[in-house]
């Protein structure tokens, strides 16, 4: 446990990945800012003296995750000619389902008030799935014009099915239900093909 008044290190991430870890054993209704702030072993008040609250927090938090896989999403670009395009793919769109994606989706369902700020923050910008979508679009038509994905694949509805079927996942998911992953990588493997 941190003593008061010492600097705590990447408080943000560690708060983060304690609410990840109890969401993730215990759902959604056992996350609250004492329940973090044990889980990351430190002072009680550090959530509140980050975040106005709860809600924002867990705003954050899903926003924070969401810019992550965008980042990787990004990223995609680079490997074009690398690799195969169903890896990088797949390691894009099973991102969104690491470090407990489906149960933070439903955290922020069960938080009315976290929904509304991060529907803001996106539309105000923020990167998210729109984001992630138009990454994969571009890979894949970086990809097309290397001959590794067929000049007939409609890039942009490909990128549509991957993060669309993600979403659908992860907000129909819950701690304990079957893992959604391997209906990604099948649906990875349908849209490119399992050799590209």
């Amino acid at each position: 446990m941190s003593p008061r008044g010492v600097a705590t290190p990447d408080v943000r991430e560690r708060l983060f990945a304690a609410a990840e870890r109890i969401v993730e054993k215990d759902g959604p209704g056992a996350l609250t800012s004492r329940a973090v702030t044990t889980e990351a072993g430190c002072a009680k008040g550090l959530l509140h003296t980050h975040f106005a609250g709860l809600d924002q927090f867990v705003a954050e938090l899903c926003l924070d995750r969401f810019a992550r896989t965008a980042t990787k999403a990004r990223a995609l670009s680079a490997l074009a000619g690398q690799g195969t395009v169903r890896e990088n793919l797949e390691a894009v769109v099973l991102a969104l389902f690491a470090s407990g994606g489906p149960a933070i989706s439903g955290l922020a369902m069960t938080r009315p008030a976290a929904t509304v700020r991060v529907r803001e923050a996106l539309e105000a910008g923020a990167p998210g799935f729109a984001a992630i979508q138009e990454a994969v679009t571009d890979y894949l038509t970086d990809e097309q014009e290397r001959g590794r994905v067929a000049a007939e694949v409609d890039a942009p509805a490909v990128a549509l099915a991957l993060v669309g079927t993600a979403h659908h996942l992860l907000m129909t998911t819950w701690p304990g239900a079957p893992d959604p992953r391997p209906a990604m990588t099948r649906l990875v493997t349908v849209l490119v093909g399992s050799g590209t």
